[in-house]
Formats: C-alpha cells, sequence, structure tokens
C-alpha cells in the first residue's frame, strides 16, 4: 500500500471516531486500492498473508459500514460488495454496471441518476442503489 493510501485510511478512521486497529488500517487500504466495489473474499486475497481471519473482515467491514466509512454497494450471487462511502451521498450510491459476458464490474461515477422521491405510496426510502448489467465495451465487440 501507498503511504498515501496508508494515511488516507487513517483520516477515514479517525473522521468516523474509530480506533485504528490493524484489521481496520489494512481493510480499508485493500478498498482505497480496488477500482471498483469488493467482496469480503477479494479483501482477503488482495491482503495475502498479512490477512486477518474471514471474521475479522467481515466484523471490520459491519463496524466500517455502521460508522459510514464503507457501504454495501450492491448485492451479487447472495455476495456483498463493498467499497468506501466517500463518492456516494448518505441517501444515494453511484451507479454500478457488471457485464454480463466477463463479469466485471464498473463505477459509472459520471453518471447522474435522479433520486427517487423519499416517500411512495408509504413506503420510506432510506437509500437508493443502482445495479446495471449488460455488455461492457470490450465484450460488446
Amino acid at each position: 500500500m501507498s503511504p498515501a493510501q496508508e494515511q488516507a485510511a487513517r483520516t477515514l478512521l479517525e473522521t468516523a471516531s474509530l480506533r485504528r486497529t490493524r484489521p481496520r488500517l489494512l481493510v480499508l487500504q485493500s478498498l482505497l486500492q480496488a477500482s471498483y466495489p469488493v467482496t469480503q473474499e477479494q479483501i482477503a486475497e488482495q491482503l495475502g498473508d498479512k490477512s486477518p481471519n474471514k471474521v475479522t473482515i467481515y466484523r471490520t467491514l459491519e463496524a466500517l459500514c455502521t460508522a459510514g466509512v464503507v457501504h454495501k454497494a450492491f448485492l451479487q450471487d447472495r455476495t456483498w460488495h463493498f467499497e468506501p462511502a466517500h463518492n456516494c451521498s448518505e441517501h444515494q450510491c453511484h451507479p454500478h454496471f457488471t457485464c454480463i459476458a466477463c463479469g466485471q464490474t464498473t463505477c459509472l461515477m459520471d453518471m447522474q441518476v435522479p433520486a427517487v422521491k423519499s416517500t411512495h405510496n408509504g413506503y420510506t426510502i432510506h437509500r437508493q442503489r443502482m445495479q446495471l448489467e449488460g455488455l461492457c465495451p470490450n465484450c460488446s465487440c
């Protein structure tokens, strides 16, 4: 991990008033390094020998989500994908595109999606996520 990513992870933990434990720093650095939402298993793979056990990674991700530092971007094949929350607002996450041919997921941060009204027929909406599926430019050819 780069010194900049380590400092960014420390700052995020400090801002959220969370203790800077080794697992939190490692998980956050892994998420900051990724260019797309990742699973708990992908974090463990990326960290390699330095990786905490899977239960610790899960608890760390839950604590980071509760603090608003990380969020669950989307659920695919019954597996949550996580990413740092700084690219999204409290109520709306940027869209994600998953290619149905190669499986690659891309963050579409430059795409604007109108927010749904906060109430609709008695439903109270707390957060809006958008998962788009189709063919990426490489697979469309």
